[in-house]
């Protein structure tokens, strides 16, 4: 059995206020990725082996194992896979987004991608929509992409 201190399970920290659970905690290898992010730039990482791309950044290919993966500058296009529309979020700074849309893309280059859509109305979105990276707070997400732009 735990012990417990002052009600609470030792070694538990309490979340307080000021936790915030959207920004990133680079570490020596993802330090490429979100300083690209900053840039405006997308990396994913590509397999020299078996030439597949992958994301979440990992340091070996998840398809044939190799470690001959290398960072590759993304497209920025991607395509809706599915979405929820998430009205009500307790954690930091999700509260004060609400309503926002929760998604999963698949980028041009193969992998697929957790993220957010931003900046449309979510009646408005639709399977396979076409969509492109746009950055905030150095944090990849999405919105629909404007055919006229290319």
């Amino acid at each position: 059995m735990a012990d417990v201190v002052a009600g609470r399970r030792a070694g538990v920290v309490p979340v307080t206020g000021a936790a915030r659970h959207d920004l990133p905690e680079p570490d020596a290898f993802t330090r490429p990725y979100w300083d690209a992010a900053a840039e405006g730039r997308l990396l994913i990482r590509r397999c020299e082996t078996c030439g597949r791309s992958h994301h979440y950044p990992r340091e070996f290919c998840p398809h044939c194992w190799s470690e001959a993966v290398v960072w590759t500058p993304a497209t920025g296009r991607a395509t809706l896979y599915t979405w929820s529309v998430v009205h009500r979020n307790d954690l930091p700074p999700f509260g004060d987004r609400t309503p926002y849309v929760a998604a999963v893309v698949d980028l041009a280059e193969g992998p697929r991608m957790m993220t957010e859509v931003v900046d449309c109305d979510p009646t408005d979105l639709h399977a396979d929509a076409d969509l492109e990276v746009a950055f905030r707070a150095d944090v990849p997400v999405f919105r629909l992409r404007d055919s006229h732009r290319d």
